[in-house]
């Protein structure tokens, strides 16, 4: 009970710091962890009961119900009425929690005399990645305001190179013990990066490692895990989590907690090796933590999370403040680093390129492991553990539901096959921001009762779907973080034995080969998707080889257990150096 009431003090304290300073930002959090599926339909009704109101009620539930160009009309009413500054601001607020910077501006412009419009001003321009500029906006504001302009300088502070400071520490590690520094972990969250450590951990400690894995600092209390322990044991994998009865205000000063919590754990565990991921932030903490042990550090480099940053706003945003920042400290992290880790060849030319030797940069790619490893089920044995029509054509993918997957090119494509193969049905598993937007695009396009979307799934229902597909797609936008980051699922459908059709970007193809285990079509060009798309569909023969052909690719190249054997010989070379 006690570690209860100590989670729920540091879940109200964060609750009450996100709605003292951006609450429709929080609201939409929230709703975003909960199911689609229940967030859509209630949006829709609230929404649908004032049509035409511009209060922040009925704004965000439009957004939420994925109701975009409902959102945008709400937006003009606003406009033609004469709303007070007060008014003005809370819309723009709401317009910027939604991703519209543009109508944020409008309102800010009518929000002029409102006393909090100070604040909103400095969100619009850290929205921008205009850091120094949304500090100077808060110059000389109220006490509350103050607040936001001690946090917002603390972040500008970590990006502009800040790092946790650690005394020496008299310590002896203790042979074949691995440390890990996690953003978060299963079983609090199933995402391809929780998943990848969970299976790099177990494979270590199958091939001899003593492996201990530490989460970030308030996790998972802060996506609120209430009853959350500070031990969990998954699959025989230890995790320890970081649970002060308070948390820092600012952000240096949270890393800095962070640095001499995780230097305690590491005083205990007496790891040879501190092994960490991106983003910075953890490359900064562990890189403290493995001086003060005198012990070498490993930075993994899973995602391009500047570009990332980048892809939700406008081309201006690899311009900005925030974006070059970044990706100096990413840069100045992997640079200091014993070892840097990453998923594919196009990434490590990335890391090349910022001044990390080559001989310093370690592949380990995305891969499979457990029952991925065993014979796939028949697709009728699939369709039916799930559910579904066995005599079904079914196309679809297993993602994370944000803009820059492509998703609503899938759809369009679907749309485009849908006339031509009356068994052809979609099937989307997985959830995020998009989602609502998607079911949105399927209704308005009459295949509603021929598309399924899944929602958030468990690993093993995630394998059956794979399971139950005739072909996998991955159908992301060309940008620089596709462009360099490999996926995980894609080789999990491979694993399955089911063609993958993808964008033909330099990270996916470096899954998939044109005519070996699938099809390649340019990214963002619906129709070129259906083409081809439809030479797969028309053809049971030519799917079943390339499945075949795919796993067989991803058995011989792709499992964990290889990816262990990397690890530990890097290690070794670590520890003897």
């Amino acid at each position: 009970m006690i570690h209860v009431m100590n989670n729920f003090k540091l879940a109200a304290s964060t609750v009450i710091e996100h709605m003292t300073e951006a609450p429709f930002v929080l609201v939409l959090l929230m709703l975003r962890r909960l199911p689609s599926s229940v967030v859509g339909p209630a949006a829709t009704v609230i929404s649908k009961a004032a049509p035409r109101s511009a209060k922040p009620l009925f704004l965000l539930a439009s957004h939420a119900a994925g109701d975009i160009g409902g959102l945008l009309k709400r937006f003009e009413n606003a406009t033609a009425q004469n709303i007070t500054a007060p008014q003005a601001r809370r819309a723009s607020e709401v317009a910027l929690a939604a991703g519209q910077p543009e109508w944020a501006d409008v309102f800010l412009r009518k929000a002029v005399g409102s006393r909090q419009a100070p604040a909103t001003s400095a969100r619009r321009k850290w929205y921008d990645g205009d850091m120094t500029g949304a500090v100077e906006a808060l110059a000389g504001q109220s006490a509350g305001m103050a607040r936001q302009r001690n946090r917002l300088e603390s972040e500008l502070r970590v990006f502009q190179g800040w790092r946790p400071t650690l005394s020496r520490i008299s310590s002896e590690p203790q042979t074949r013990r691995v440390m890990h520094l996690l953003t978060n972990s299963v079983p609090h969250t199933g995402s391809g990066y929780a998943r990848r450590s969970h299976s790099i951990l177990r494979s270590q400690q199958d091939s001899g490692w003593e492996t201990l894995a530490v989460t970030r600092l308030g996790y998972p209390v802060q996506i609120g895990v209430l009853t959350a322990r500070t031990d969990d044991v998954v699959d025989g994998v230890h995790y320890t989590r970081l649970l002060p009865g308070s948390m820092a205000k600012s952000m240096d000063g949270r890393l800095q907690q962070q640095a001499d919590e995780l230097l305690k754990v590491a005083r205990s565990f007496k790891p040879e090796i501190l092994h960490t991921t991106t983003h910075f932030v953890n490359g900064v903490v562990a890189r403290e933590v493995a001086g003060a042990l005198d012990v070498p550090w490993v930075y993994e480099v899973r995602g391009q999370l500047a570009d990332t940053w980048a892809s939700t706003r406008g081309d201006d945003a690899r311009r900005s403040e925030r974006y070059q920042l970044f990706v100096e400290r990413e840069a100045e992290v992997m640079r200091s680093a014993d070892l840097v880790v990453t998923l594919g060849e196009a990434m490590k030319r990335n890391i090349v390129g910022s001044g990390v030797p080559a001989s310093k940069v370690l592949i380990c790619p995305n891969a499979v492991g457990g029952s991925y490893l065993n014979e796939p089920l028949q697709h009728r044995e699939a369709r039916l553990a799930l559910g579904l029509d066995t005599e079904g054509l079914y196309i679809g993918t297993v993602s994370s539901l944000v803009d820059y997957e492509g998703i609503e090119d899938l759809v369009r494509a679907f749309a485009l096959l849908a006339p031509r193969l009356s068994k052809l049905k979609l099937i989307v598993v997985g959830d995020g921001a998009a989602a609502p937007a998607l079911q949105d695009q399927v209704r308005r396009l009459g295949l509603w009762e021929r598309t399924h979307f899944a929602g958030r799934v468990p690993p093993a229902q995630a394998q059956l779907f794979h399971q139950a597909l005739d072909v996998f797609v991955v159908p992301r936008k060309d940008l620089a973080v596709t462009r360099a980051v490999t996926p995980l699922k894609p080789v999990e459908a491979l694993a399955s034995g089911r063609p993958v059709v993808a964008s033909d970007l330099d990270a996916l193809r470096e899954i998939v080969q044109e005519g070996v285990n699938g099809r390649l079509a340019p990214a963002q060009q619906p129709q070129a998707l259906a083409d081809a798309l439809f030479e797969l569909l028309d053809d049971a023969g030519l799917r079943l080889r390339l499945g075949a052909a795919g796993r067989q690719q991803v058995l011989a190249t792709r499992t964990w257990k290889a990816n262990a054997d990397s690890y530990g010989k890097a290690y070794e070379t670590l520890r003897g150096n």
